[in-house]
């Protein structure tokens, strides 16, 4: 009886645990899709792409990056490139990252920057976009 009770809830964990990736794997999807719509209209009539940097964590120091793009929050710590891609801008930086540039791996965006973070902290990727480029949408359509 514990073996198919165990059985059981190992398989409900399991069920759960695709559920979520699906649930994640679709708003990912989703800013993706944003991200592509913003940077088509932005690289017409938007704002200039600028280089961009990381920053130390806590803010121990900048690095500058070989990427071009957007910061989409107003602490500089997450970022779309000209070719739609997201980075979060943060990371341990060595003294040589900051003489020489450091390398940044792109990641899956969010539909909310800074989720689960310090109150107020938090922006919806929509909300962003918009502040950076008002009415961006209304030209992408």
């Amino acid at each position: 009886m514990s073996e198919d009770w165990a059985a059981q809830r190992t398989e409900a964990a399991r069920v759960q645990a695709e559920r979520l990736r699906a649930r994640q794997d679709a708003e990912h999807a989703e800013a993706e899709a944003l991200l592509r719509d913003f940077v088509r209209v932005a690289a017409d009539a938007g704002p200039e792409p600028e280089p961009l940097q990381v920053k130390g964590y806590g803010g121990r120091g900048t690095a500058r990056t070989s990427l071009r793009g957007w910061y989409l929050r107003h602490d500089r710590t997450a970022a779309v490139t000209t070719d739609g891609t997201f980075y979060v801008l943060t990371a341990p930086l060595t003294l040589l990252d900051r003489v020489r540039g450091a390398r940044v791996e792109p990641q899956r965006p969010p539909m909310v920057l800074g989720a689960g973070g310090k109150d107020g902290s938090s922006i919806d990727l929509v909300d962003a976009l918009e502040r950076l480029f008002p009415g961006w949408r209304d030209a992408a359509t």
